[in-house]
C-alpha cells in the first residue's frame, strides 16, 4: 500500500467537512453510530489506478488516460477488516460500492445496481452496491462511459478514473436519506458525493480522501460546483 505524506488539510463549507487523511484514523475520532448513513466507494483491488489496470494498458487511449488522471497507486488491495469494522461502528446504515469484490465480510442484504447503459468488453456493464437499509434489489439507470454521459449538455468534468456521477449520489440521498442525516464518505475521490450532499441539504457531510492530489482536485471541483445556483 502506498504511503502518503498527508497534509493537515480540512476544507469546510456549509454542511461539508472534508479531510485529507487516512479514513480509519478519522473514523476513530467519531463515536458509535454518529453517522446516519455511510455512502462509500473504497478500492476494489482490481487495478483501477491506471498503472495496474490491464484493460487500460491494452487500450490505445492508455497514454491519455494516465496523463489525465495521474499514475497514483491505490487499487492494489481491498480494504482491511479494520476498515469495515470501523465503518459499521460509526454509521447506522451503509451503502458500499463494489460489494461483489468484498467476500467474507458479512454483507448479506439489499443491493443497488447502477446500470451504465453501455456494454464494453473489458469493463462491467454496471456497478453493484450493498445497502443495509433494504433487503431487495433496486436499480438506477444512468449512462456513464468515458466521454459518453447521460446529460451531454452539462457534462461533468472527470478528474478520477473511478468517478461516479453527481446524479447517482442524488438518487441515493433522495431514496435512502433525509435532510437531518449525517453522511460519511471515506473515499471521496472526485467529490461527487459532497456536491450532491451540499445541494440535497443534509445536516452534515464528512468526506475523507487520503491522496493529496485527488484531495486538491476534488476541493477545486467542489468549490466550482457549489458556487452554481442549482444542481444540474
Amino acid at each position: 500500500m502506498k504511503e502518503y505524506q498527508l497534509q493537515k488539510a480540512v476544507f469546510k463549507k456549509s454542511n461539508l467537512k472534508i479531510y485529507n487523511a487516512d479514513c480509519i484514523n478519522i473514523m476513530k475520532d467519531y463515536k458509535d453510530n454518529y453517522f446516519d448513513l455511510a455512502i462509500v466507494d473504497p478500492p476494489y483491488g482490481i487495478g483501477a489506478d491506471t498503472k495496474n489496470n490491464k484493460a487500460i494498458k491494452q487500450s490505445k487511449h492508455s497514454a491519455t488516460f494516465s496523463k489525465k488522471y495521474g499514475n497514483q497507486i491505490w487499487d492494489n488491495n481491498i480494504p482491511t477488516k479494520e476498515y469495515f469494522n470501523q465503518l459499521k461502528r460509526v454509521s447506522k446504515n451503509q451503502i458500499i460500492w463494489g460489494i461483489n469484490y468484498f467476500d467474507g465480510f458479512g454483507f448479506s442484504g439489499g443491493r443497488i445496481y447502477w446500470n451504465k447503459n453501455v456494454a464494453m468488453p473489458t469493463y462491467s456493464d454496471g456497478e453493484l452496491a450493498y445497502c443495509s437499509s433494504i433487503k431487495s434489489i433496486k436499480s438506477f439507470n444512468y449512462t456513464w462511459a468515458g466521454m459518453l454521459q447521460q446529460n451531454m449538455k452539462n457534462k461533468e468534468n472527470r478528474i478520477h478514473p473511478t468517478q461516479k456521477p453527481i446524479q447517482l449520489y442524488n438518487f441515493l440521498l433522495t431514496n435512502y436519506a433525509t435532510k437531518d442525516f449525517k453522511i460519511l464518505d471515506t473515499h471521496l475521490g472526485s467529490g461527487s458525493s459532497a456536491i450532491a450532499s451540499f445541494y440535497y441539504g443534509c445536516k452534515e457531510f464528512v468526506g475523507i480522501e487520503i491522496d493529496p492530489n485527488y484531495y486538491n482536485k476534488s476541493i477545486k471541483r467542489i468549490k466550482e460546483q457549489t458556487a452554481q445556483i442549482k444542481l444540474l
